[in-house]
């Protein structure tokens, strides 16, 4: 017995320790097939207020001829330092009307191709945002402070897809002081 994986390839079916057929490989499957990519901030960044055409923070842009849809698994966040104001913490949708890549994407098969089909930046002008998701909220408490400490991941698991021609961008309530690094985890597939 074989099936065909998403790229057409015959594979025979994986089955686990308990004999159980495994009906999804996993994250791990699309890494090692080259699929798997990820962005961060390198430095800390400001951030504008809320759902706003004028964007600073990370930003991932599906370019129009692209051929992939982009699948989001993936969105963190760390403060750097305490932030000046208190406020939500989310993701906002948009097209962009001239996408630029100041920041770097990697390939999660260390050493392989960065993305071709998305370019990531930590500000831009923004068409018609949306806001999509909230996730937390942030403080001014120092970084040492539980509320405050570690990294936030928010887990989406491939419910968020941005399509070619459209970006996914986060998003703070208020306006911050540069604090914040975000990151996101993705993969591409043909659509």
């Amino acid at each position: 017995m074989y099936a065909k994986t998403s790229a057409g390839v015959k594979r025979a079916p994986l089955i686990d320790a308990d004999r159980k057929l495994v009906t999804s490989a996993g994250l791990e499957t699309a890494t090692i097939e080259g699929r798997m990519f990820t962005a961060c901030n390198s430095t800390k960044v400001a951030t504008r207020a809320g759902v706003d055409t004028t964007f600073t923070g990370l930003c991932l842009s599906n370019l129009t001829d692209s051929g992939k849809n982009v699948i989001i698994h993936e969105f963190g966040w760390g403060l750097m330092n305490a932030a000046n104001t208190a406020g939500n913490i989310g993701l906002m949708t948009a097209s962009i009307a001239a996408p630029a890549s100041a920041v770097t994407t990697h390939n999660c098969l260390d050493g392989q191709a960065a993305s071709v089909a998305v370019w990531a930046d930590d500000g831009a002008t923004l068409v018609t945002p949306l806001q999509v998701r909230t996730y937390g909220e942030y403080g001014t408490a120092a970084t040492t402070v539980m509320f405050n400490h570690g990294a936030h991941i928010a887990k989406l698991d491939g419910n968020l897809v941005i399509p070619p021609g459209r970006t996914v961008a986060t998003y703070t309530t208020l306006a911050t002081v540069a604090c914040f690094q975000f990151y996101f985890l993705w993969e591409e597939v043909d659509v």
